[in-house]
């Protein structure tokens, strides 16, 4: 799957919407993730109101792309009923975050997946923004748009973070 390849972080953003159409199949690649016992915890908020998007800015050091980015897509995690004494629900909301990148990525969108979960302040002001439920932890925001910028795409692949059978 060539976009697990090509696909870069985009920090610029055309002034270009994304329609229905292209966030629901996003969300529905978010949604195809596996999860352990198939808990599938994940809701999603989206974002496109101008004033949210920079709202975030304000506490959120890392999101300065979304005063460009059309939207953002809030992923957060239900654990009012997880499995397993909640071991693996943060590992399933990252599978459903990657499947957004990479879908992005193959329908011609930038991403940029910046983590929320578990800096306290972050945390609490995504939730405060969206005004979540207690029960509903947001866990990353994605700026979503169409790319001004290309990056390049550099080998990242390092032998000698291989280790067979032992250190």
């Amino acid at each position: 799957m060539k976009e697990i390849f090509s696909r870069r972080s985009i920090r610029k953003y055309q002034d270009k919407a994304v329609d229905e159409a292209q966030i629901e199949e996003l969300l529905r690649a978010a949604m195809y993730a596996p999860s352990a016992g198939n808990e599938r915890p994940w809701h999603f908020v989206i974002i496109r109101d101008r004033d949210k998007l920079n709202e975030i800015t304000k506490f959120h050091p890392y999101t300065q792309m979304l005063k460009e980015a059309p939207l953002a897509i809030a992923v957060c995690a239900d654990i009012s009923n997880v499995k397993y004494d909640g071991a693996f629900w943060v590992q399933d909301i990252a599978a459903a975050v990657q499947n957004i990148l990479l879908q992005g990525e193959s329908m011609g969108l930038g991403t940029c997946w910046c983590g929320v979960y578990p800096k306290k302040e972050l945390v609490e002001g995504v939730s405060q923004l969206l005004n979540l439920p207690g029960h509903i932890i947001p866990v990353s925001v994605i700026a979503v748009g169409y790319p001004a910028e290309k990056k390049e795409v550099r080998e990242r692949y390092n032998p000698d973070r291989v280790h067979y059978e032992n250190w």
